[in-house]
């Protein structure tokens, strides 16, 4: 393995706008002095720039030796044109470390200036044969030409970060970004926006149909080894997928259009008639006798294939299924979100098609655009970023208050606890209020990041200090653990928090207003308590017990439970 001396490797976690799942990770060389463009100068200078940049690469792949996801790796223009010594490189990395060629993607980055464009595509295509996916970098900023996009198809464009400092306040960055969405529609190349800064930046390029995200606002935190994306930053790009009264996420049935269907065993000249005689439909579904998809037909597709000089002669009489695709299909009763996680990583040139719409017997009822669905999740995305509490980034009481009563009715048990600091005015009287807010925002983290590792766990910011938390009833002690027996400190201020917690048996309070009602006594009792405490109650009881803190009357400490 060839090692360059006083370098390691950060890894920078590139994130799906329409799902929030962590779809990579771009390994990032970071020399101990100077930058890499510094390493980079001094190689050329010392004549030794392409040894240098394929070292650099290989030492990438060893370095992401741990990481699960699949890796971006940067290499340069001009070491693109020396395939054979790159893949050497590579794939003696990628044997060591156990990977796939197409788990790595290799993003090619400037300058492509001054560089023979034939020895270029040479090597991109000695690249694409031994399984390595492509992505050409800095388009926006650098001197990456369009030609070049349009001569090779890469896997993925990645927009520069300079690029999108002009998203979402400048209409004309905001122009170029929706043109190269456009030709990634067409082209099937995979868009990602680099050097997402701000959440207003990460909201505006979901909703203009930019797929992948990546940047400082997404930097990757460790867990276990792992890179994992923030949890504060996945509140922005997924959804509650359960349907909600009001605001919520739009059900597929929502989204519903009338499918063209024809037999499956349809000839090519009747589904070009069907597109000729219908210029605005996209896509034909074939299905069989009992009305279940069975192939699609994509418009673009299927007219390249049958048109031409011997097009019509080939294919005219022949079935069309042979220029279709298998159907990808979604239940009716499905929420959007729940498309965008089956079928919205989808890569290459069925990212657009259609999504045929099928009932409980597996017929199709319709098809759902995904451009459609992207839009409207982008847009309900934008609704709840505007809700969430500035400070924490948690959603308001209305994310509980949809959880409490959907829990009620699907005759559920839960738990529902209400948060606060206890004299949290005396944190703001004698510390400022920064500090009182940087306690805050560390509740709230620490709030999120339970919900994040709990699966049957809701938080939401009330207001000021006052939090609230539905959970399961064997999770409850673990939120305790987290928020009540740990030591919050504000400066060299000691800081104690109270915990009141509800038990809801099945049918024992029947709304979220209810609960509500029931639990703020609680909050009292807790509040009595001095020092952090939790105390649980139960609806229709008056017992009240004491888990954490000390018994006011008696001052013994109270047993906390194993």
């Amino acid at each position: 393995m060839a090692v360059v001396p006083g370098v390691s490797y950060a890894f920078q976690p590139m994130l799906s706008t329409r799902t929030g799942r962590l779809v990579a990770l771009e390994v990032l060389a970071r020399p101990d002095a100077g930058s890499v463009h510094d390493l980079l100068r001094r190689a050329a200078n010392a004549g030794q720039l392409v040894e240098t940049d394929i070292a650099l690469a290989e030492g990438a792949v060893h370095a992401a030796a741990d990481q699960e996801h699949p890796l971006h790796v940067n290499v340069l223009a001009l070491t693109a044109t020396r395939p054979d010594e790159l893949l050497d490189a590579l794939t003696g990395a990628l044997r060591a470390t156990g990977r796939d060629p197409k788990d790595v993607t290799i993003e090619i980055t400037p300058p492509f200036g001054g560089i023979s464009r034939g020895a270029l595509f040479d090597g991109l295509h000695t690249l694409r044969r031994n399984g390595f996916r492509l992505a050409f970098d800095g388009a926006g900023d650098g001197d990456l030409p369009l030609s070049l996009l349009a001569d090779f198809v890469p896997d993925m464009v990645k927009l520069d970060g300079y690029l999108l400092r002009g998203v979402p306040q400048e209409a004309g960055v905001v122009a170029v970004v929706e043109a190269l969405v456009h030709l990634s529609g067409r082209t099937g190349i995979k868009l990602a926006a680099v050097g997402v800064e701000t959440e207003e930046q990460l909201v505006a390029i979901g909703r203009l149909g930019v797929p992948v995200a990546q940047g400082n606002l997404l930097a990757a935190a460790r867990r276990g080894g792992q890179a994992v994306v923030p949890s504060q930053v996945t509140t922005l790009t997924r959804l509650d997928s359960a349907p909600a009264t009001g605001q919520g996420v739009p059900l597929v049935a929502d989204l519903l259009r009338p499918a063209v269907t024809m037999s499956d065993t349809a000839t090519s000249d009747q589904v070009r008639d069907a597109f000729v005689e219908a210029p605005e439909v996209t896509g034909v579904v074939l299905v069989d006798g009992a009305g279940r998809p069975s192939h699609t037909v994509d418009r673009s597709r299927f007219l390249l294939a049958v048109t031409g000089p011997y097009g019509h002669a080939l294919h005219a009489s022949r079935p069309a299924a042979r220029h279709a695709d298998p159907p990808r299909t979604i239940r009716s009763d499905a929420t959007s979100q729940d498309l965008l996680e089956s079928v919205g990583e989808t890569e290459g040139s069925r990212a657009a098609d259609d999504v045929v719409v099928i009932d409980a017997a597996g017929r199709c009822v319709g098809v759902v655009r995904l451009t459609e669905v992207v839009r409207v999740v982008a847009d309900a995305k934008v609704e709840q970023a505007a809700a969430l509490n500035p400070l924490t980034r948690l959603p308001g009481t209305g994310a509980v208050a949809r959880e409490i009563d959907r829990r009620v009715e699907r005759g559920e048990m839960f738990v529902v606890s209400w948060l606060d600091v206890d004299a949290f005015k005396a944190v703001n009287d004698t510390k400022g209020f920064a500090a009182g807010d940087d306690l805050i925002r560390a509740l709230g983290l620490a709030l999120t990041d339970a919900e994040a590792s709990l699966g049957d766990t809701v938080v939401a910011h009330v207001g000021g200090d006052d939090f609230l938390v539905v959970t399961g009833l064997d999770e409850i002690a673990t939120v305790a653990t987290e928020l009540v027996d740990r030591a919050w400190t504000v400066e060299d201020l000691t800081v104690s928090v109270s915990l009141a917690s509800l038990v809801c048996a099945v049918a024992s309070v029947g709304s979220y207003r209810e609960a509500s009602r029931l639990l703020a006594p609680l909050k009292q009792r807790a509040k009595a308590v001095p020092g952090s405490s939790w105390v649980l109650g139960r609806p229709g009881n008056d017992r009240v017990d004491v888990l954490r803190g000390r018994l006011q009357d008696s001052g013994r400490p109270v047993d906390r439970p194993a």
